[in-house]
């Protein structure tokens, strides 16, 4: 099952080269070019992962992106793409897993993304075992092995 991404960013270039990079490397990427494109697609989607720009609309458009990912039951990993590293932790209390500064080698950018999914996942599933609670469906279903996805870095 291939890897789903929802990936969001308001410069087409970036936007565009991004997903070719990753469909390249075996990902589903779906693209919006703004926080409210991304905001009205996570809820029709299931994505693993969702990478958003930081400042679209906005100067904190992503945080609206990362708030509603953080809303949807399949529970995907979150991470900012920006180019501005954002001081403090801000980015971590708003609920996303990650930050990637811009621009990025091709091979960093595709180790952390697998990283982040591999971590994402464990995480996921301790919360679970931990609660006692049956899992929620998550677009982790079905996801590769831990082994399987470190033969990808």
């Amino acid at each position: 099952m291939k890897r789903r991404i929802l990936l969001v960013d308001d410069e087409l270039a970036i936007l565009l080269t991004l997903k070719a990079i990753l469909e390249i490397n075996g990902f589903e990427v779906e693209t919006a070019a703004s926080a409210k494109e991304a905001k009205g697609k996570l809820p029709d989607g299931v994505y693993h992962m969702v990478i958003t720009d930081m400042r679209m609309e906005s100067e904190t458009a992503g945080y609206e992106v990362i708030r509603e990912a953080k809303k949807q039951d399949y529970d995907p990993a979150v991470a900012i793409l920006t180019a501005f590293p954002l001081l403090g932790s801000d980015w971590k209390e708003e609920g996303a897993d990650s930050m990637l500064v811009k621009p990025m080698n091709t091979n960093d950018l595709l180790r952390q993304i697998e990283a982040l999914l591999i971590s994402h996942e464990d995480r996921r599933q301790e919360r679970h075992a931990n609660s006692g609670t049956p899992k929620k469906k998550s677009a982790s279903q079905g996801f590769e092995s831990r082994s399987a996805v470190a033969k990808h870095v």
